[in-house]
């Protein structure tokens, strides 16, 4: 005779077995506790070090003169003032030259996401002659010291007719080596299959790249908007070669020109640091805003 088993030992059997089965909670050891808790105040004290510089030269900037020499590393300006503020955009170029750092930063930033995508989709996807030498060219290029190239920049700035001009503040710009890297690299993680069946649709070359494999491309495209926009904004060599008038002076010679005193006698800090913290903002910004985006890879991932 077989026994049959009731729900209510069934139920009874299934608790038993399952029961010591389940992980059970467990507190926190205080000797692990011991170690976050020292983690998270090596982390506060390393964050302060990085943090205390800027705050101080926030704080400077609405400091006197006297105030800024008598205490320097103060984080309570006293007195509290905007004289500096309204020294740079009243009695100085201040505006000109971030008009002029705003025109260069776009126009350099939109042509390197065109042209470092275009060179860098050529060298992931087209066969051509040569294509490996070109790529160890951009390798090499990479290596040369910035420093090194600028006297033969120059000249050729200055043989074409571009000196002293928007031209050749913009032109040279609109294409680095290593935008040119990133974005081969990137369209190198995505699909042949992909645009494949764009050309079985009948897509040519350029409709290929611009419609279908770009847009892919935005997480790369995003770290290439915030490399540009951070260079061309903060590069301060090539225009030093490549402009001498005023009116064509950028925010980093400007600035430059603030510390060796171009205003006025005496140290200036309020002055120096004000045009410094207000440089800072748009790199901020842009960088706040796409930074969850950065090389995200997981955007242009597809299924085949």
């Amino acid at each position: 005779m077989t026994a049959t088993a009731s729900p209510q030992t069934t139920v009874l059997a299934e608790q038993r077995v399952d029961g010591p089965v389940k992980p059970a909670k467990h507190r926190m050891s205080g000797k692990t506790l011991r170690w976050q808790i020292g983690l998270y105040v090596l982390l506060l004290v390393l964050a302060l070090v990085y943090i205390y510089p800027f705050l101080v030269q926030v704080a400077t900037s609405f400091k006197t003169d006297a105030g800024a020499a008598a205490d320097p590393i103060s984080l309570v300006p006293q007195p509290f003032t905007w004289a500096a503020y309204e020294r740079l955009f009243l009695n100085s170029d201040f505006p000109v030259w971030f008009g002029n750092s705003v025109v260069v930063t776009v126009f350099v930033t939109a042509g390197r996401v065109f042209f470092n995508s275009l060179a860098g989709y050529a060298l992931a996807r087209l066969q051509f002659r040569g294509r490996g030498i070109v790529f160890a060219g951009l390798v090499a290029v990479m290596a040369v010291p910035a420093v090194v190239l600028l006297i033969p920049k120059f000249l050729v700035i200055n043989q074409l007719g571009m000196y002293d001009s928007y031209a050749g503040m913009i032109l040279p710009l609109l294409v680095d080596a290593a935008g040119v890297f990133i974005m081969k690299n990137f369209f190198e993680s995505i699909p042949p299959s992909v645009e494949e069946q764009a050309r079985i649709d009948g897509a040519g070359t350029f409709r290929v790249f611009w419609s279908v494999v770009l847009p892919m491309a935005r997480p790369a495209l995003i770290t290439i908007v915030i490399l540009s926009f951070q260079g061309s904004w903060n590069e301060l060599s090539h225009f030093v070669i490549s402009t001498q008038s005023p009116e064509l002076t950028t925010l980093t010679k400007g600035v430059a020109s603030l510390a060796s005193g171009q205003l006025s006698q005496g140290s200036q800090f309020p002055l120096k640091l004000a045009a410094a913290a207000l440089m800072t903002i748009p790199v901020a910004v842009v960088f706040f805003i796409f930074q969850r985006r950065i090389m995200n890879a997981s955007e242009g991932a597809v299924k085949e």
